[in-house]
């Protein structure tokens, strides 16, 4: 076994990933640095179970933008109130109007199940698949249209349909942002215990409930182990807030700078285009 494949190699590269920029930032900014991390400790402490785990990967793993952008996200709780993040929802906890979005959205999905049939068709190759007809308030038309989403609406910012392949999952990580709240509901009936959503210590099984309502930014992994196709709606809606359009005016700004770019937030996605 070469050196480069060895454990110890990999977790020696992986340290000095880590202690380097860390003592660099203690040596030329460490009051900044030591706010960061009071701040991303609040931010990550919002997680269940809260251990090393958690710990090492929200502040040295793939959660590290999550922590980049703690203070703004909890400056975005504070805007939220008297709407508290409750972390995983049921659609009871959002105001009316945002109910009928959800429900609105889901309903368009299953009343064009042809179209559900080719996006199954086209993603047969692919571990996971993603298509958007909505991303971030824009309608898309492409690669397939469906012009029920070509209208305003006052939440809904992105809507599109998911599908995991036989036999596979996510891993567990942290979404960057805290302006949307995400919304999936599986659109075929699953029968296993092994297809399921993880957020911290909380597991749904897609047998049980459909609908799955929660904050993103907490670790969270999707898993389908067993030999079906899963195919999910998969939707944002904005975080309800006495003030929506400052919220909306971030969608669109972060709209305006990843346009031609949305695949940085999906990397480990085929996205159909």
């Amino acid at each position: 076994m070469s050196i480069r494949s060895s454990k110890a190699y990999r977790y020696t590269r992986k340290a000095i990933k880590i202690l380097v920029p860390v003592s660099l930032g203690l040596y030329f900014i460490p009051k900044t640095l030591i706010v960061f991390f009071a701040l991303g400790l609040l931010d990550a402490s919002r997680n269940r179970p809260l251990n090393f785990s958690v710990l090492f990967s929200y502040f040295f793993g793939n959660g590290v933008l999550t922590w980049l952008l703690a203070p703004f996200n909890l400056l975005l709780d504070l805007l939220s109130l008297p709407y508290r993040n409750r972390g995983i929802y049921q659609l009871d906890d959002l105001p009316a109007e945002y109910r009928e979005e959800i429900e609105e959205t889901i309903a368009i999905f299953k009343r064009n199940p042809e179209l559900i049939d080719k996006i199954v068709e086209s993603s047969k190759r692919q571990e996971r698949t993603m298509v958007f007809f909505r991303w971030y308030g824009r309608y898309s038309d492409k690669p397939f249209e469906l012009s029920e989403f070509d209208r305003p609406f006052k939440y809904l910012r992105s809507a599109g349909i998911s599908v995991f392949n036989k036999k596979s999952s996510t891993g567990l990580h942290f979404g960057p942002l805290r302006v949307t709240i995400r919304v999936l509901y599986n659109l075929n009936k699953m029968r296993n215990d092994d297809v399921f959503i993880e957020v911290g210590d909380y597991k749904q099984k897609w047998k049980d409930d459909p609908l799955f309502i929660f904050d993103d930014t907490l670790r969270h992994r999707s898993v389908n182990e067993s030999g079906e196709l899963r195919v999910c709606v998969f939707a944002d809606v904005l975080r309800p807030s006495l003030v929506p359009i400052v919220f909306s005016s971030i969608v669109r700004i972060i709209r305006t700078i990843f346009k031609r770019a949305n695949f940085l937030f999906y990397k480990n996605w085929k996205l159909l285009k």
